[in-house]
């Protein structure tokens, strides 16, 4: 199997010596996207809902690039700095991958990078 890494052209730029997503045997395993927008590289303001919100569209442009749409998701897992915002993610979470939902594991960490609250790593199907 070959392995491919990708570097995006249209979501946030690595914070670090990683590729975007690895694409391997019909799947894309993403990098963790934070709430950074792509345009001016520093992350939105607003607090976690703004940050989520980011992430997300930073996940479909991503996906977009590699010919992928959230419908391709099969996992995430989501990093939040503080679980008492789990049901206010959750709620637009619903709204980006619903209502044929991924398999997801949502856990608290203590930091994220930039000082953000959100993370969200992605495994997908991809379309050859």
């Amino acid at each position: 199997m070959k392995k491919i890494c990708f570097k995006t052209e249209k979501g946030p730029s690595a914070v670090g010596p990683y590729c975007t997503a690895t694409i391997c045997g019909g799947l894309i395993f993403m990098s963790g996207m934070i709430g950074v927008d792509p345009v001016t590289q520093k992350p939105v303001p607003g607090g976690t809902l703004a940050q989520a919100g980011q992430v997300f569209q930073n996940i479909v442009t991503v996906l977009g690039e590699l010919g992928a749409t959230v419908e391709d998701v099969l996992k995430t897992t989501v990093y939040l700095t503080d679980i008492g915002d789990f049901a206010e993610v959750n709620r637009l979470y619903a709204d980006v991958f619903g209502p044929d939902f991924p398999a997801r594991t949502c856990v608290e960490v203590s930091r994220l990078p930039m000082g953000l609250s959100i993370e969200v790593e992605c495994i997908a199907r991809a379309r050859e």
